[in-house]
């Protein structure tokens, strides 16, 4: 419950039996669907790898990977707190979806098991390695992420009656149990019965919290505070972090290790980029729902006699994160038994059919790239199991994470750092041939180092003296502590890591012409109906390569002309872009 908050009490409160019914019933269901996936697991494609799905499964997976339920408490908290604007913790990537069809079908091409795969292509073993260390503890930040908004969630949902640690142990096994047996198989799978009730979850609150309030007439006669209704606010989330925070996130997909997966495991190209699209399409449209939902939220808390001017204070901050689940576990109980319950199913379910994917492809970049390459003689048997092994030690790892993290916005920052790092390094590899392995290692510690010099406070007085800062606004205050305003810190070790990796590209040994060719030739050669992959990253005897025509091909860096396919969907994309931002803005201003 928000301490301190007086907010209005629309239904009696606490858990009908039959709302324990449906979560009981969810979970059993859903753990006993990813244990028959299990009995169908031949080999390590199969239980890292399979490439057999159609669109509806890749798009139901691509939604369910990329949203959960941390992501509702992440915008909800935000807006309650500052307006509408706090949509961009998640909407940041509303600019990159259209990028996504252009990246799904690459990702296909090469034919691998896991991303690492593909840096040891450009690259070498050593870069693949690093990767995988990077991509592990990536997968265990966002893993730790999402168990945080999961426990914050379910405590508010229930109004204490689940504990949040309870709710993080709860979810952290199921997941663990069917996902370690059926690999990403069951993870697809599963994604599909979890996307729809994720779906309802983002919905479902928003109609009755809107009829309490008045509608958005309502909420915009309550709420006196224009800046609480603008998409963009004088605050921290100004155009120049919606700016930067897209541009990290554009560099920082292609080195998440669940995107293989998400763009690899269907049957075609085909499968890959209507799933990833049209699965984020989805997610953005959810996105929204959970902002109209928290700002309806905000003229509640107002409406029930409570200071406006108490809406960013430090106390409300530290209870924010629950606003969502104080909604549900109101307004729910009252209408229908079960629905709570079908809530807590769809919390569940939002972030089980992300960690479990995240779970299996970190276990993948272990098993693959780590540990094969020291047992070369081992069983796909045998690596089966290593790789379940080391899925419950990745998820140990978010587990204590969650515990470790003071809030949800506090984690989904940390991973906003990481999640980039080696990002740059396949973008520049991808197009520029003279990128060398000494290069993709220089570029990746120093984009670290970088970081961890704009957090010292030695160069944050620095910015601090720099004549015009202020205007600048180099610097933001975070409570009682001033950082780096954060899109001046992507800047900052962004330009670091690629100005230090180029540098050493022209000073250090390129990579082999044959190896170049290999990598560029599976990137370019698109995928043929039926294709059986029997090596990982090799293109099979029956596909003949392609030679595409160059936009570009100036000192190395080569830039293929687009397709047709490419170019409409693309600008396709971006229509669909306009239209979900163009409604939004309607609906919020709407008379």
């Amino acid at each position: 419950m928000l301490s301190g908050v007086t907010l209005p009490v629309a239904a009696t409160a606490g858990l009908h039996p039959i709302d324990g019914l449906v979560v009981v019933l969810y979970l059993i269901g859903i753990t006993m669907m990813g244990i028959w996936m299990g009995r169908r697991i031949t080999g390590l494609d199969d239980f890292f790898m399979p490439r057999k799905f159609g669109k509806g499964m890749m798009m139901m997976h691509a939604f369910g990977t990329g949203t959960a339920s941390d992501q509702a408490v992440t915008v909800s908290s935000a807006t309650f707190r500052t307006g509408l604007s706090g949509i961009w913790y998640q909407w940041l990537w509303l600019f990159v979806t259209p990028f996504y069809w252009l990246i799904a079908p690459i990702f296909r091409r090469f034919r691998a098991i896991t991303t690492a795969d593909v840096y040891e292509l450009r690259y070498d073993r050593s870069v693949a390695v690093l990767f995988a260390i990077v991509g592990i503890a990536n997968m265990c930040v966002k893993i730790g992420l999402m168990l945080k908004g999961a426990g914050a969630l379910a405590d508010a949902g229930t109004g204490g009656l689940v504990d949040a640690d309870v709710a993080i142990i709860a979810v952290t096994l199921m997941f663990v149990v069917y996902g370690a047996a059926g690999g990403l198989g069951a993870a697809i799978v599963t994604d599909y019965v979890q996307g729809i009730l994720t779906i309802a979850f983002s919905f479902m609150l928003l109609p009755f919290i809107l009829s309490e309030v008045g509608g958005m007439h309502g909420v915009r006669e309550t709420i006196s505070n224009e800046a609480m209704m603008s998409l963009v606010a004088p605050g921290k989330i100004s155009w120049f972090f919606v700016v930067m925070m897209s541009f990290q996130a554009l560099v920082g997909i292609v080195a998440q290790p669940f995107i293989m997966g998400v763009c690899a495991a269907g049957k075609t190209e085909w499968e890959g980029r209507l799933g990833i699209v049209g699965g984020n399409l989805i997610k953005r449209l959810c996105t929204a729902a959970w902002s109209l939902t928290a700002i309806a939220a905000v003229a509640w808390y107002v409406q029930s006699g409570n200071d406006p001017s108490l809406l960013d204070t430090e106390s409300l901050r530290r209870t924010a994160d629950g606003i969502y689940g104080e909604v549900a576990h109101t307004f729910l109980p009252g209408l229908a038994p079960g629905l709570l319950g079908l809530f807590l199913a769809a919390l569940l379910a939002g972030v089980m059919s992300s960690c479990d994917s995240f779970m299996i492809s970190s276990a993948a970049l272990f098993t693959e790239n780590i540990y094969k390459p020291l047992r070369t003689e081992v069983s796909d048997k045998h690596c089966i199991w290593v790789g379940r092994l080391a899925s419950i030690l990745v998820v140990a790892g978010g587990f204590a994470f969650a515990f470790w993290v003071p809030s949800v916005v506090n984690a989904l920052e940390i991973w906003f750092i990481i999640a980039p790092m080696m990002g740059l390094v396949f973008w520049i590899g991808l197009f520029w041939r003279r990128m060398t392995v000494a290069c993709a290692w220089a570029t990746t510690v120093t984009g670290f180092v970088a970081w961890w010099v704009s957090t010292q406070p030695w160069f944050i007085n620095g910015l601090g003296r720099i004549p015009g800062g202020q205007s600048l606004r180099l610097l933001w205050a975070e409570g009682d502590k001033i950082v780096v305003y954060l899109p001046w810190q992507i800047l900052f070790y962004s330009l670091a890591a690629s100005a230090v990796g180029i540098v050493v590209s022209l000073f250090t040994r390129p990579v082999s012409p044959n190896k170049l060719n290999r990598f560029y030739q599976l990137s370019r050669t698109p995928v043929q109906p039926g294709e059986e992959v029997l090596q990982p990253c090799t293109l099979p005897t029956t596909t003949r390569a392609v030679d595409r025509p160059m936009l570009i091909r100036a000192g190395g860096l080569e830039i293929p002309m687009p397709s047709r396919t490419s170019t409409i969907g693309f600008m396709t994309v971006w229509l669909f872009v306009g239209g979900i931002i163009g409604a939004f803005v309607w609906i919020v201003s709407s008379p």
